[in-house]
């Protein structure tokens, strides 16, 4: 009998003829069970082939005989959910912006679907709290460039700021004022500047430079004009900081922040809910009265004064 022929007397099965250091191994058959597992998983896959996309071509992939895709399956679920929104969507749209906020069904709707376009497209500058950071503007508190009422955050959004391809924009211009006065000034005004809110003591020849440069656009006394986007400056919130050096910098050179318009990227719904979000987050302000014929209220007459 020949080596590979030779059965193992223990267990009554055949060797296979090799060894490797003085070890045997028996050609032991496999289970049964395992067996019929391992042809079944061969005529699943083959129903797979036929039944589901499979096999990758030049510019797709086999459709399978029942036409089913991971994408079909994705577009039909969004159809679904699109068609489930589309009421509140179609009221949205419907009403007006500075209406919004007295329904209150449809404004915490709009500020659920804010929150998620804000995680989306606003926090890679202003911070996933809104908190914002030195150029970005914090909207959590209450100090507006252009008015924070829900409608001046919903223009701003659609416009943006310094957009030049777009009429509409806001946009405002400070100079470089290193162009125009010596260090001397610079040093002076900024001294100026700093005591409105109360950080120095100030002095005359400031307060002379600050009259005749700056006072047009910021006010004599320094609390700003949202008409221009000019910041109040005596209620020490700096959106580039407020530290000497950081308004001698700014006073020098001048800033041109900007923020993308969002009219050419997001639909108005979208964008109306966005506004509804920012203006939810603890900074927005009233309407004025003549707009809403609401009753005055401490926090719409300060916007009032603050937007004059």
């Amino acid at each position: 009998m020949s080596d590979n022929m030779r059965v193992d007397e223990a267990t009554g099965t055949d060797f296979v003829g090799h060894e490797w250091d003085g070890i045997e191994e028996l050609d032991t058959p496999l289970p049964r069970w395992w067996l019929w597992t391992f042809y079944l998983t061969i005529i699943w896959g083959i129903v797979y082939v036929v039944l589901y996309p499979a096999w990758p071509m030049v510019s797709g992939a086999t459709e399978g005989i029942l036409g089913w895709s991971s994408r079909g399956q994705l577009q039909a679920e969004l159809q679904a959910e699109e068609k489930r929104r589309a009421p509140i969507m179609a009221s949205l749209s419907a009403i007006p912006i500075e209406a919004l906020p007295a329904n209150n069904e449809l404004m915490q709707r709009a500020i659920s679907g804010g929150a998620a376009a804000f995680k989306v497209h606003c926090v890679q500058c202003h911070g996933s709290g809104g908190a914002g950071s030195k150029g970005y503007p914090n909207l959590n508190d209450d100090d507006w460039l252009w008015g924070g009422n829900i409608a001046d955050i919903n223009y701003t959004l659609t416009h943006g700021i310094r957009n030049p391809d777009h009429e509409a924009t806001r946009f405002s211009q400070m100079p470089a004022f290193g162009e125009i006065l010596s260090g001397a000034d610079i040093d002076a005004v900024t001294s100026h500047v700093l005591s409105l809110s109360g950080k120095s003591r100030g002095n005359a020849q400031g307060a002379e430079i600050f009259s005749q440069n700056c006072a047009v656009c910021h006010g004599p006394a320094g609390k700003g004009d949202r008409k221009q986007g000019a910041p109040n400056l005596t209620d020490g919130i700096w959106l580039f900081g407020g530290t000497e050096s950081d308004i001698q910098m700014t006073i020098a050179n001048s800033r041109q922040g900007v923020m993308p318009r969002w009219n050419d990227k997001l639909d108005p719904v979208t964008i109306k809910m966005l506004a509804a979000y920012v203006w939810s987050r603890g900074g927005g302000e009233q309407m004025p009265v003549l707009a809403t014929r609401s009753p005055l209220t401490k926090e719409s007459a300060e916007g009032d004064v603050a937007a004059q």
